[in-house]
């Protein structure tokens, strides 16, 4: 069923004392939702993909901080908080987000440190609320920013899921493609199918179609034809971890079509909030590249695709130097090179923002 491309699908929100969850591994087919109460199960969706996307990892594990001083046992308030947060930091590597929430938890735990254990839980799920509304918020900057990077009665072809799936709501590439659509612009939308989770054919193709917005499914390798033939105006894709310089990692896949849009002509856009930036990191080089399982690879569906015995490599995400990327879209304006500025004048516009508790914009261009 349609929603409209206006209305707000929330894949993971608070339900009084648990976090409920859409387990993303059975759509399209089934929408199962999860009801998670301690930080276990928390961690454990993360690691096992019920929750993916860097924005939604973060407010997840917001959560599951928020709900380490549940359950029995003597432990203090801080070794549990501390035990989850540990916990939680060792689920995936490479969502810079994840780290980002979990800091911030730790300071409000620490404003919070010499109360009993009730009142700190309710502290903490006040400020992963809090997480979840402003992912929320910048999600919507960044659809209002990206959709002037998008002309009407064009195609735009993404890559995995950087939508409301990937968010708090609402999305950051698909946030773009529903800010050009909000506008009044026809946009039609290519999804690479992205191999081996299929999170663009199950995903991405499952929220457009819920609302509305055309969309076609891609086989990873038919990129480079269509580019070649000029049927793609633009490509947006979402980040997990943002370098100081400009280089973006994100799903495997993402630097061939950043090296195929620049060869074509094509402008190749990111599109995250600025908690996906990192500054302490330099480069891609520094980025740390998840490796999973090889039997995610060798079957679909539980049923074996390759001969017995032969073994694959599941590298999770790559890295598209940022010589790649037109310009990096965020919640705090479009940041073209030199990125090591922009950036970095994105970051300090986010803080201000928060702690200024300041409203919603689309934010301006930078460097002028």
């Amino acid at each position: 069923m349609s929603t409209g491309a206006g209305e707000l699908f929330r894949p993971l929100y608070r339900e009084g004392g648990a976090l409920r969850l859409l387990d993303q591994r059975l759509l399209p087919g089934d929408e199962v939702w999860l009801t998670l109460d301690e930080p276990e199960g928390v961690a454990r969706a993360i690691r096992d993909m019920a929750v993916r996307g860097a924005p939604a990892i973060g407010v997840a594990a917001a959560y599951g901080a928020a709900l380490s001083q549940r359950g029995p046992g003597t432990s203090s308030p801080r070794d549990r908080f501390d035990a989850a947060r540990a916990l939680l930091a060792n689920s995936r590597p490479t969502a810079v987000n994840l780290f980002a929430a979990l800091e911030r938890m730790a300071e409000r735990f620490e404003q919070l440190a010499a109360s009993d254990a009730a009142v700190i839980e309710r502290g903490l799920l006040e400020e992963a609320d809090a997480i979840a509304s402003e992912d929320i918020a910048s999600c919507r900057r960044i659809g209002a920013a990206g959709a002037a990077l998008l002309e009407s009665g064009t195609t735009v072809l993404t890559h995995c899921n950087a939508g409301a799936l990937a968010t708090a709501g609402y999305g950051t590439a698909l946030g773009v493609i529903r800010g050009a659509v909000a506008e009044g612009k026809s946009i039609r939308v290519l999804a690479d199918e992205t191999r081996p989770y299929l999170q663009g054919a199950r995903l991405t193709a499952w929220e457009l179609a819920r609302d509305g917005i055309p969309v076609e499914i891609l086989t990873d390798s038919m990129a480079g034809h269509f580019l070649s033939r000029g049927a793609v105006a633009a490509i947006v894709v979402g980040a997990d971890r943002i370098a100081g310089n400009g280089d973006t990692a994100n799903k495997i896949g993402t630097y061939t079509l950043g090296v195929l849009a620049k060869e074509n002509g094509v402008p190749f856009y990111v599109a995250a909030p600025a908690t996906t930036i990192d500054l302490a990191c330099p480069d891609g080089a520094g980025i740390p590249i998840e490796e999973r399982a090889s039997s995610e690879v060798l079957s679909i569906g539980g049923r074996a695709i390759a001969p017995a015995g032969v073994t694959a490599r599941h590298v999770a995400f790559d890295v598209t130097p940022a010589r790649y990327i037109t310009a990096i879209v965020t919640d705090e304006g479009i940041c073209r090179a030199p990125y090591d500025a922009s950036l970095a004048a994105a970051v300090e516009r986010a803080a201000s923002r928060r702690a200024a508790g300041a409203g919603s914009g689309a934010g301006s261009t930078y460097p002028l």
